[in-house]
């Protein structure tokens, strides 16, 4: 266990954490909640910062990365669903869930045709999971209840990450077709 991955496995231990503190009602559960996944999202910055700086990069953390990742995302999406029931908020949140399992099983499946770095994180993967875990952190510090300014901005941040994880998930197809037509054949 290098410093690396034991940021990734604290994030992966902070998601209880974050949904239990969701639920237990007290008066500032949703500011604390997002604090909480706001922690989780920095070790996300952190452990890669540190694989890199530190050189510790290993096969585990390649693994357990994306997954912690995938896990914070994914359980903060349907957890707001119930918050959030408006299609301004499950329809972009259905999309970027399902961006996720496509763009997953397209890397596990253009890893073993030996063509990993063409389906890679690119700029455009990048600015989606930012816009996307500050659309989340927005949305979990307040409900519909709460001030409408904050929630409208979730929605608009959500609905453009949304746009982008479609425009990546395009992206990474086309880098894909090749293999994909040849996979067809």
């Amino acid at each position: 266990m290098n410093l690396a991955n034991f940021f990734t496995c604290l994030r992966v231990m902070l998601i209880p954490v974050f949904m239990l503190v969701y639920y237990v009602d007290f008066p500032w559960h949703h500011l604390a909640s997002a604090g909480i996944f706001i922690i989780a999202c920095f070790t996300d910055w952190l452990d890669g910062h540190t694989a890199r700086r530190l050189k510790q990069t290993s096969r585990f953390g390649a693994f357990l990365d994306p997954v912690a990742d995938k896990l914070l995302v994914a359980i903060s999406l349907v957890i707001l669903a119930a918050s959030y029931p408006s299609p301004w908020y499950v329809i972009p949140a259905a999309l970027i869930v399902a961006r996720e399992v496509l763009v997953s099983a397209l890397r596990e499946w253009m890893a073993e045709q030996q063509q990993r770095d063409a389906v890679a994180v690119g700029r455009i993967g990048k600015w989606k999971t930012t816009i996307q875990m500050i659309a989340l952190g927005v949305l979990l510090a307040t409900d519909r209840q709460g001030l409408e300014w904050m929630w409208v901005t979730g929605y608009i941040l959500i609905n453009l990450a949304a746009a982008l994880a479609l425009w990546s998930m395009f992206t990474y197809l086309q880098n894909a077709w090749p293999q994909i037509k040849n996979g067809m054949k």
